[in-house]
C-alpha cells in the first residue's frame, strides 16, 4: 500500500515542487493539497493520510496550531513533516512529535529520508503520544504568551571588545562557519547568539526579516534591490561594503510585497 500523504503549504511553487519530489521517490499518493491552515484541519479530517506535509508559516493557522486544532476535535493526528524556509521552528517541531523538518527549497535527498522515517514510524508499535503532544502545546502556548525583555541594544564583540549596539543600527547579520556576524555602518562583529533565530528574538520583527537562511536584513538598511538570474534578486545593503546578500526563492514574495516590485 503507498504511504497516503497531504500537503498544506500557502506558497503553490512550494506545493507544486514538493508533490513532483514525492511522486518521483515512489510509493507515495498524494490525496490532496491545501493552502492555508483551515483547509488543513479539513483535508486531515476527511482524509485521514497517512502523514500531512504542513508549512509553518500559513494564513489562518499556523502548523502547529493546526496541531491543537485537531486536537482539540480529538482527531486522530497523522505523521507530521513539518515544510519551511526557516530553521527557527526545528526545535519546536521535534518536541511535537513531529517525523521529520524539511526546509525549502527542497531536496530530494532529504524527502527521501524523511519518507523513509514516516514509514518506519507507521510499522512501529503505535504510541499514544495524543497526551503528551498536547500538553507539549499547552506549555508552548504559555511560552509564547511570556513577555520578552528588549533593551534594544545587541553585543556584538569587535577586536576583544563587548558593544551594546543599537538594534536600528545593525544593517545585516549573517552566519558562517558557524559564528554570527553582525554589521553596522561603524562595527563588524560576533554576536554572542549561537543561531541567527536566537539572534531574531533579540531584534525588533517589523523591522528585521530572514531574507535567506543565512542571512537576516534590517529593512531599513536595503540600499538597492538588484534584479538577478531568473527572476532572483539581491539586496545590496548601505554597509560600507555595500555587501550584496541574496534572497531565497521562498523569501521572493515577500520581497516583492514589501517594495511593491
Amino acid at each position: 500500500m503507498p504511504l497516503t500523504a497531504l500537503i498544506v503549504d500557502d506558497e503553490a511553487l512550494a506545493r507544486q515542487e514538493l508533490k513532483y519530489l514525492l511522486e518521483r521517490a515512489g510509493g507515495v499518493e498524494v490525496l490532496a493539497q491545501g493552502t492555508n491552515g483551515i483547509e488543513a484541519v479539513e483535508l486531515i479530517q476527511t482524509h485521514r493520510p497517512d502523514v500531512v506535509f504542513l508549512d509553518v508559516q500559513m494564513p489562518g493557522l499556523d502548523g502547529f496550531a493546526v496541531l491543537k486544532k485537531l486536537l482539540d476535535r480529538k482527531i486522530v493526528l497523522p505523521q507530521v513533516v513539518f515544510a519551511t524556509a526557516y530553521d527557527q521552528y526545528a526545535v519546536r517541531a521535534f518536541e511535537v512529535n513531529a517525523v521529520d523538518y524539511l526546509l525549502k527549497p527542497f531536496d530530494r535527498k532529504r524527502v527521501l529520508q524523511t519518507i523513509e522515517k514516516a514509514v518506519a514510524r507507521l510499522a512501529a508499535p503505535a504510541e499514544s503520544s495524543d497526551a503528551k503532544l498536547d500538553a507539549l502545546l499547552r506549555l508552548m502556548g504559555e511560552q509564547a504568551q511570556a513577555p520578552k525583555a528588549n533593551s534594544g541594544k545587541v553585543i556584538v564583540r569587535a577586536q576583544n571588545r563587548l558593544l551594546l549596539v543599537d538594534q536600528r543600527e545593525i544593517c545585516f547579520a549573517s552566519i558562517e562557519g558557524g559564528a554570527i556576524s553582525v554589521v553596522t555602518p561603524t562595527v563588524e562583529g560576533q554576536s554572542n547568539c549561537r543561531t541567527l533565530e536566537e539572534l531574531l528574538d533579540q531584534l525588533d520583527p517589523e523591522t528585521f526579516w530572514r531574507a535567506h537562511r543565512s542571512y537576516v536584513v534590517n529593512i531599513q538598511h536595503i540600499r538597492e534591490v538588484v534584479p538577478w538570474f531568473k527572476s532572483s534578486y539581491q539586496l545590496r545593503m548601505d554597509d560600507p561594503k555595500k555587501t550584496e546578500i541574496p534572497v531565497s526563492r521562498s523569501q521572493t514574495k515577500r520581497l516583492r510585497d514589501l517594495f511593491n516590485l
